[in-house]
């Protein structure tokens, strides 16, 4: 089993920064992805961005390229999504989430490829 735990979220104002970090633990695998997601209030919950943990190569929401950066630390097992020049519409329950077969041959950007899920942590961005 994979242990996931999300921090760092918070009420922020517009054009502020917040960096949520994910702490790892548990089983290990040798091939897998450290995604971010986010659920805003009566929407359905969509792909942030995702970061191949062997080689750092990342992927992002189109929407969401140039202001978050997902990044990792192989030594702490931990991921992180670095957001700036935060919006309203960037409110949000944000989610980390871990691929555990993942090939690296295309981004996974689907729920439906992550099998270990944090409990999220509160984004919200005020206008």
């Amino acid at each position: 089993q994979v242990q996931l735990v999300e921090s760092g979220g918070g009420l922020v104002q517009a054009g502020g920064s917040l960096r949520l970090s994910c702490a790892a633990s548990g089983r290990t695998f040798s091939n897998y992805a450290m995604g971010w997601f986010r659920q805003a209030p009566g929407k359905e919950r969509e792909f942030v961005a995702q970061i191949n943990w062997s080689s750092g190569s990342t992927y992002y929401a189109d929407t969401l390229k140039g202001r978050f950066t997902i990044s990792r630390d192989k030594a702490k097992n931990m991921v992180y999504l670095q957001m700036n020049s935060l919006k309203p519409e960037d409110t949000g329950v944000y989610y980390c989430a871990q691929a555990t077969r993942y090939t690296g041959s295309s981004p996974y950007t689907g729920e439906e490829k992550y099998a270990y899920w944090g409990q999220g942590t509160q984004v919200t961005v005020s206008s």
